[in-house]
């Protein structure tokens, strides 16, 4: 009987030194904390942003601007532009308002140069030969100016820079009797009554 207890303490010390010997494992150290960042004193400053390639073609979004040295009429008044002619007439057959081919050459070749000067307001000025009343020629005079306003239009040129006068007989370019004054006088003819700033 007294085996028993003996065989007892022994299982259990047994037990004891066998939990003993089993270590827990152990936890890895926790890492160190990172120090904050700090103004960089050592001198070196961070590098600079790439440059622009050579070759990148740099655009201007101003308008371009003409020198007024290549313009010949800058600066001048009407009158003096006028004495340049710079707008051809056209010309009209007897009695007639219509436009042929080459009037209307013409006409095309007056509307580039009133593109290329929009700040000019012409006067297109009716004429007619002296045959037939004065009543008969003011109201011809007035067709051949409009036809030839009308013209103009179609190419672009703004109506409001566009007058109109009908002069009738009243003042020919040739004065002389013959068919070749006559033809001289049945025109439209053109003038630069004003300039203005382009809109």
């Amino acid at each position: 009987m007294s085996r028993i207890p003996t065989r007892y303490a022994i299982v259990a010390l047994l037990v004891f030194a066998a939990a003993c010997g089993k270590k827990p494992p152990v936890a890895p150290p926790p890492a160190a904390p990172q120090p904050f960042p700090t103004a960089d004193t050592s001198g070196t400053k961070p590098p600079a942003p790439p440059a622009r390639p050579a070759d990148t073609p740099v655009t201007s979004r101003d308008p371009v601007v003409t020198s007024s040295a290549t313009d010949p009429y800058a600066g001048k008044a009407p009158d003096d532009i006028n004495k340049d002619s710079p707008l051809k007439p056209v010309f009209f057959q007897l009695d007639s308002d219509q436009l042929d081919e080459l009037a209307r050459q013409t006409l095309t070749e007056d509307a580039e140069v009133l593109k290329k000067y929009a700040n000019w307001v012409i006067t297109i000025e009716g004429h007619c030969d002296e045959r037939g009343t004065a009543e008969y020629n003011l109201a011809l005079g007035d067709r051949r100016a409009i036809a030839a306003r009308g013209f103009l239009i179609s190419l672009g040129i703004n109506a409001d820079r566009l007058r109109t006068v009908s002069y009738g007989k009243e003042f020919p370019f040739d004065p002389a009797q013959s068919e070749a004054a006559f033809a001289k006088n049945r025109r439209a003819h053109f003038t630069v009554t004003a300039t203005s700033e382009p809109r």
